[in-house]
C-alpha cells in the first residue's frame, strides 16, 4: 500500500531508461538509488534534487490518494483494461525545452492524440481519487492559477488538466539564468545516445509513493495489447 498512486508514462527498459535514470539518481524502475554522472564543476546531485523522487516520467494523472472502497488492485485491473481499448501515441520526438527555470523533455509534432490520451486518463480514473482536504485545496491553489484551473484543481484534484495539460519529463529543478544554457548543452549531448526522434508513447504504469516520498513503478501496461502486463 502507497501513500498516493498516479499513472505515469515511464520509458521502457533501454538506452533511454537506464540514462534518465542514472541523471536523477533515483530508477523508478527497481526503486533504487543509482550513482549519477559525475562532471566537473556541475553538481548533478543538488541540480536534480526536486524531480528525483518521481523518477524518469512523464505525468498523465497527477498523483493522489485512493478513495474510500477502492483498491490498489482495483486501480491496477482498470488500468490495464483501459490501455487495452488505447492505441500508442506518435510523436516526432521529444526535445530539450526551457520551462521556467526548469529543463525537461517536451514532445514535438502534433500533440493531439496524446492530449486526448491524457484527457480520457484523467476523467476515466478520477473515480479513484479522494477528494482535496481543504489544506490540500489551499496549498495547491496558486495565486497564478486562472478560474479555470481552479474549477479543474476542484473537480480534478489538480489544475494542469484538459487545455492547460503539458506533457514533459522534467530533468532538472530550477536553476539560475546563468546555468541554464551550460547544463542544457551538457543534458543534450548527454541524452544523444536514447535517438528521441522518433519517439512512441507506447504504454501507460501505475506508479506509487513510498513512505519515504520516493515513487515505484509498480506495473506498467502496453497501450492496445490483449494481453499487456509488461
Amino acid at each position: 500500500m502507497y501513500n498516493r498512486y498516479a499513472i505515469y508514462f515511464t520509458p521502457p527498459p533501454g538506452t533511454f531508461s537506464r540514462l534518465g535514470a542514472a541523471w536523477l539518481g533515483w530508477d523508478i524502475k527497481t526503486g533504487f538509488t543509482v550513482v549519477q554522472p559525475d562532471y566537473s564543476g556541475v553538481n548533478v546531485e543538488k541540480i536534480t534534487r526536486r524531480p528525483r523522487k518521481y523518477g524518469l516520467h512523464g505525468t498523465i494523472k497527477a498523483p493522489f490518494r485512493l478513495a474510500d472502497g477502492q483498491t490498489e488492485n482495483g486501480l491496477a485491473d482498470a488500468l490495464e483494461t483501459f490501455c487495452k481499448d488505447r492505441r500508442p501515441v506518435a510523436l516526432d520526438g521529444l526535445a530539450l525545452s526551457r520551462l521556467g527555470r526548469f529543463l525537461a523533455l517536451t514532445p514535438q509534432g502534433d500533440t493531439r492524440a496524446l492530449r486526448n490520451l491524457a484527457d480520457d486518463t484523467v476523467e476515466r480514473f478520477d473515480e479513484f481519487r479522494a477528494p482535496l482536504s481543504d489544506e490540500e485545496f489551499a496549498r495547491k491553489n496558486s495565486p497564478a492559477l486562472t478560474e479555470q484551473q481552479r474549477i479543474y484543481l476542484r473537480y480534478f484534484g489538480y489544475p494542469h488538466v484538459k487545455e492547460y495539460f503539458r506533457f514533459h519529463i522534467t530533468l532538472t529543478g530550477p536553476l539560475a539564468p546563468e546555468q541554464s544554457c551550460s547544463i542544457s548543452s551538457l543534458l543534450h549531448d548527454y541524452l544523444e545516445p536514447a535517438s528521441l526522434s522518433p519517439f512512441i508513447l507506447d504504454s501507460l504504469s501505475l506508479c506509487g509513493e513510498a513512505s519515504d516520498g520516493y515513487f515505484h513503478e509498480i506495473s506498467r501496461f502496453a497501450l492496445g495489447k490483449a494481453s499487456n502486463c509488461l
